[in-house]
């Protein structure tokens, strides 16, 4: 397009007369000089002001004027002096220009620029990796808008500010503390290379200059990862008595949720998705260490749990010792125990006997006699309950001591005998020598006495024996 171009026209020669002299005039057309554009106003243009576009020229005969804008496929937009914006928008935004035309031709003006300065619009954001995202990963958000002048964008997290710049560019690398600005900056780029579970939730960005701003919708960022330590606890939390409900909980952070497994003693007592484990009615047999194992595609974690049950003591197990015969003047031991939880206290009885003998496991009695014969028990007792068990505790004669018994009354015996013997023999003389004639009836009395002794020696050796 030739925006100078012009043509020259001579116009036809008039003559007339005029106090006796002929007057020749040649009426000359100017040539067609290309129209001059202006835009008013002329400082900054801001959407929705009003923009006036003036085109003007000093052909004669008169021009009509037409506008264009660039790049439209020479539409003509006004076919006016004037082009006028009541309202301008920033696709108004571009360069125009005007033609002049009249009888002599067709002249272009130069092009003139006009830049709408306009609030962003238009914000678009997307997520790399578009897939499945998974803990450890390196993702990137980006984030684009127009405005005039260019906006600034800013990613957030949830009202957390996480990037501030002009690229829009967010590349996650680690995690920081709520409501701390993680980037800021005309760059506009901050980069993280790992994810993690942590930064898993909804972001959007935020396009602004001085004339507005816009915000995306929110995009979820769903990070996949392993199961964080499970937290695990027992209900309730006091004592725990044996006959009561208790429950097992076990709940782990976790993405996809994790599936749930608790042992006891490396034996499997339950699976399932939710990690809650009951007890209609504990016993004694169940306490002891309890884990549990939460677990997803990604890994697994495992916690333990001491589960500690209370209960009256079982019935005692009493013994004897030495578990043979208890001979008088030994010592002998009784024991007792019992299975209960808090440990149990222990007392010995006597049968028929109101006050206890002793306390504690073991009751020792070190010189047992005949008299320590009889039924003990045992009684178990804690804050849950008692129990008790009984024995029978029989006590013998010592033989060594029964052997000495009966020498020493053997022993006594004849000497008795002998006693009796010696006055017997004092009698006879004292008879003999006062009486001879009756010495035969003193003989007869003496072999009766010595008669009926050696009787009574045989029977003590038969008892002895």
């Amino acid at each position: 397009m030739d925006l100078g171009h012009s043509r020259q026209r001579r116009g036809p020669a008039v003559s007339f007369k005029a106090a006796g002299l002929v007057v020749f005039l040649l009426s000359v057309s100017d040539a067609l000089n290309p129209p001059s554009v202006s835009v008013s106003p002329s400082a900054e243009i801001v959407e929705g002001s009003s923009v006036t576009l003036t085109c003007s020229s000093d052909a004669n005969p008169a021009a009509n004027y037409t506008w264009y804008k660039e790049h439209r496929n020479l539409r003509p937009l006004s076919e006016e002096p004037q082009l006028v914006f009541s309202s301008i928008q920033f696709y108004n935004s571009g360069r125009y220009y005007c033609t002049a035309q009249n009888e002599l031709g067709t002249s272009t003006s130069e092009s003139i620029s006009i830049n709408v300065k306009h609030a962003p619009w238009q914000i678009s954001v997307s997520v790399s990796p578009s897939g499945e995202i998974v803990e450890g990963r390196s993702v990137t958000l980006t984030c684009s808008s127009d405005g005039d002048p260019p906006p600034t964008l800013t990613w957030y997290k949830e009202d957390q500010t996480l990037h501030h710049g002009q690229d829009g560019i967010y590349h996650f690398i680690s995690w920081h503390k709520e409501d701390q600005t993680l980037h800021h900056g005309q760059d506009g780029i901050y980069h993280f290379t790992s994810i993690h579970s942590e930064d898993r939730g909804f972001y959007y960005c935020k396009s602004e200059n001085q004339y507005g701003e816009m915000k995306s919708q929110r995009r979820f960022i769903d990070v996949q990862y392993a199961p964080k330590l499970p937290s695990v606890s027992v209900s309730p939390s006091a004592e725990i008595v044996e006959g009561s409900s208790v429950t097992l909980t076990c709940s782990s952070d976790a993405n996809p949720a994790a599936k749930y497994t608790w042992y006891k003693e490396n034996h499997t007592i339950f699976q399932g998705p939710e990690g809650n484990y009951y007890f209609k009615s504990i016993r004694s047999e169940d306490r002891g260490i309890y884990y549990c194992t939460s677990k997803n595609q990604h890994g697994q974690n495992r916690s333990s749990l001491s589960v500690d049950v209370q209960y009256a003591p079982k019935l005692p197990s009493v013994s004897v010792s030495p578990s043979a015969e208890i001979v008088e003047g030994s010592s002998v031991t009784l024991t007792c125990s019992s299975d209960a939880n808090p440990a149990a206290n222990y007392t010995w009885y006597k049968e028929n006997e109101d006050s206890p003998k002793a306390s504690g496991q073991i009751f020792t009695i070190s010189n047992v006699r005949a008299e320590h014969s009889g039924n003990y028990y045992c009684e178990a007792q804690n804050t849950r309950g008692r129990h008790n068990s009984t024995l029978q505790l029989t006590v013998v004669a010592d033989k060594s001591t029964m052997i000495i018994t009966i020498i020493s009354l053997t022993l006594v015996v004849m000497l008795i005998l002998l006693l009796l013997f010696c006055l017997w023999i004092r009698k006879k003389k004292t008879l003999s020598s006062t009486n001879e004639p009756n010495e035969p009836k003193e003989t007869l009395e003496l072999v009766r006495i010595k008669s009926a002794a050696e009787t009574e020696d045989t029977k003590e050796e038969e008892e002895l024996v």
